[in-house]
């Protein structure tokens, strides 16, 4: 869709210098210290990004997880966007979506026997309480936080999409930047997104130069992998069909409830499965009327063999609401992906990060 020159010019624009000058503001508050930041004396890894919208944050922290969670036991510690409590909430197994948000509650899923999950608005109270309860926890993990700086992180992950890199864009609310390019000084470690399988030494280059950034901190490259099929109901599915073996034949209603859907598209395109996408906003809450839709599309699908895929998070969604049409759940999956960091000369994969990573955590870092 175009853009309004006019209102962007008139309206939008001069929104987002006055919103600019509000955020330095307040950076520069925490920096002369009349914003105070909190330190804990364990260390906290923050994930975040300087963009609204999906950078891929949740599997980041996901990897981050299970890279350290036989090392250190860890608190993960998130706000919950659009759960339906306020207030500190930890995640059990009576938790549901509704309660810790989509995020959290696919956090829980996977690593809540090896963790501690909580969700709270404030951070600074979120680890005092997580303390307080687990005083064993010595890692604090917070997902979407690097804009929550009441808390002094030892290490800041700050993402990046290869497609939207953050020098071609602007502030809110003329562009998704919640914070200007500069800010990502502030992190340890910034990672590159959603990158292709193979990216060029020049790629690599210009994004270094464009990013500007000092010498001490690093940039690492990664990409999505697919898993295999999982059925969102197990107990309904009796064949789990096999991407790698579906033919333009097999046709695919792709059910999307995240920012950008388009690395799943393409992925399910290039194996040639003939895909219609059902395209919702991001953390969207389904309802009856929304499913009734669903059935209606998936009805007019005309493949060979036709199945609903949909994402981990919006799977987790899907599971929980009662409203879910029983005739489509034998045929309703999920495609788990998890991260992976691509080898080129600076620096070298998945390894490196790690070490890195648990370089920057071990460091006993000023008050």
């Amino acid at each position: 869709m175009r853009r309004n020159k006019i209102l962007d010019t008139f309206l939008l624009k001069p929104l987002s210098v006055v919103y600019g000058w509000i955020v330095l503001l307040r950076n520069r508050f925490f920096d002369w210290g009349i914003l105070k930041q909190r330190k804990f004396d364990v260390p906290v890894v923050v994930v975040g990004n300087l963009a609204v919208g999906g950078t891929g944050k949740t599997p980041h922290t996901e990897y981050i997880v299970n890279l350290l969670k036989h090392e250190y036991h860890i608190g993960v510690l998130s706000r919950g966007y659009r759960r339906k409590t306020k207030g500190f909430v930890i995640a059990s197994k009576r938790s549901t979506p509704s309660d810790i948000g989509d995020e959290p509650y696919q956090i829980y899923q996977k690593y809540g026997h090896e963790v501690r999950v909580a969700v709270c608005e404030s951070r600074v109270k979120g680890i005092e309480e997580l303390l307080r309860i687990d005083p064993t926890i010595n890692l604090i993990v917070l997902d979407d936080a690097f804009q929550h700086r009441y808390v002094k992180p030892t290490a800041s992950v700050v993402l990046m999409e290869w497609n939207r890199p953050v020098y071609n864009d602007e502030l809110l609310p003329l562009g998704r930047l919640r914070e200007p390019k500069r800010a990502l000084l502030r992190g340890n470690i910034i990672i590159v997104t959603k990158c292709p399988a193979e990216i060029r030494p020049v790629d690599v280059r210009l994004i270094y130069d464009y990013l500007g950034l000092f010498a001490y901190q690093k940039v690492y490259f990664s990409r999505y992998i697919y898993g295999n099929l999982v059925g969102v109901f197990p107990d309904e599915v009796a064949y789990v069909p096999n991407v790698a073996w579906m033919t333009s034949d097999d046709a695919v209603l792709l059910v999307s409830g995240i920012a950008n859907p388009t690395p799943i598209v393409r992925f399910l395109k290039g194996s040639g499965v003939d895909v219609t996408l059902k395209q919702y906003p991001d953390h969207h809450n389904f309802t009856r009327k929304d499913f009734d839709d669903i059935l209606k599309r998936f009805k007019q699908l005309k493949g060979r063999n036709n199945y609903i895929f949909t994402t981990e998070k919006d799977a987790v969604r899907i599971a929980n609401n009662p409203y879910y049409p029983h005739e489509l759940k034998a045929i309703t999956f999920y495609l788990p992906i998890k991260v992976e960091f691509l080898p080129h000369k600076m620096p070298m994969g998945s390894d490196v990060f790690d070490r890195e990573l648990r370089r920057v955590i071990s460091v006993p870092h000023e008050n």
